[in-house]
């Protein structure tokens, strides 16, 4: 199955399918518009939100990913719209080098209730997804002229997805199909497109506890869940702890690559955030990586952002 980008580890149960999903992030919750294109217009701003990440830190070709998001309410109060890319790469130059970029645009319809918003989302857009080997690689083959290797062709792979999301000023919940399409690799190890039979589902939920105005608490879950069961469902397990709505302090736990994640974001001011997160491998991978390292960046375009009226989701 084809939906999104690689994340390394995880297998298809098929001799021809490839399980490709959305990369692994530690900060995804400040931007939901890469897990659910319903979250686009939901900050009720125009809102831009960049982020680098370093996968496996101590390893030779680990992968690089940088994002880049922009979406924003429209003046009617329902339409949200939104753009995003993901450029992802791993490899080295021994071996070669495979870069996957991702351009989407999103749309989603907000629904006014007593106590929040209802967002109904679509989205659609490409992969391009290409490996580079190097000719001392294929030399060091058994069979050097093996099509799996011989190939340096660009894929372009069109897909769309779907998402649900209900946010008020206490809790929020999200699910979202991010990729209806799905791809396998034929005899000729080719992509191409396979069936509507295999897809992701991501449920996202969070709330905020208030014990005091400078002190708070958000819990909040993510769920990655494969209807086929081509690969292990991700839990994800969050708490942040919030300090005078400037400093986020928490972490999460990653139950499907036995990560633990600590998070530091400050909210310079009510238009701009910075933040960090490290993730500490406690199983398997602990012998090999010495973490992970994100940094995010938000920034918002409009004076309805003030200090009065903070957003927490």
């Amino acid at each position: 199955m084809y939906s999104g980008f690689p994340l390394a580890g995880q297998t298809d149960t098929s001799s021809t399918g490839i399980n490709l999903a959305y990369p692994v992030y530690s900060q995804y919750l400040h931007n939901g518009l890469l897990i659910n294109p319903a979250y686009a217009g939901s900050r009720e701003v125009l809102s831009l939100f960049l982020s680098g990440r370093q996968q496996w830190a101590g390893i030779d070709g680990a992968p690089r990913l940088e994002t880049v998001s922009l979406h924003s309410l429209l003046k009617n109060d329902r339409v949200g719209l939104g753009l995003s890319g993901q450029f992802y790469q791993y490899g080295d130059a021994q071996y070669g080098i495979s870069k996957l970029t991702s351009v989407y645009a999103h749309y989603a319809y907000h629904v006014r209730l007593s106590k929040g918003k209802l967002s109904f989302g679509l989205k659609a857009g490409f992969d391009m997804s290409g490996t580079k080997y190097t000719n001392d690689f294929r030399l060091t083959l058994t069979d050097p002229n093996d099509p799996v290797f011989a190939s340096n062709e660009t894929y372009f792979l069109p897909n769309a997805g779907a998402g649900m999301y209900y946010y008020g000023k206490k809790f929020f919940i999200g699910a979202a199909v991010p990729a209806f399409l799905n791809y396998k690799r034929n005899s000729d190890s080719k992509l191409i497109f396979n069936a509507f039979s295999d897809f992701n589902v991501n449920v996202s939920a969070g709330a905020l506890i208030t014990f005091t105005e400078s002190f708070k608490f958000k819990p909040s879950l993510f769920l990655d869940y494969s209807v086929q069961q081509t690969k292990k469902m991700r839990i994800d397990l969050n708490g942040n702890f919030i300090i005078k709505d400037f400093v986020w302090i928490g972490g999460s736990w990653r139950t499907s690559e036995e990560v633990a994640v600590g998070i530091l974001q400050l909210q310079i001011s009510p238009q701009i955030m910075f933040g960090y997160s490290y993730d500490y491998p406690v199983g398997r991978m602990n012998n090999y990586s010495k973490g992970s390292h994100e940094i995010v960046f938000r920034f918002e375009f409009s004076s309805k952002v003030n200090s009065a009226n903070p957003r927490y989701f």
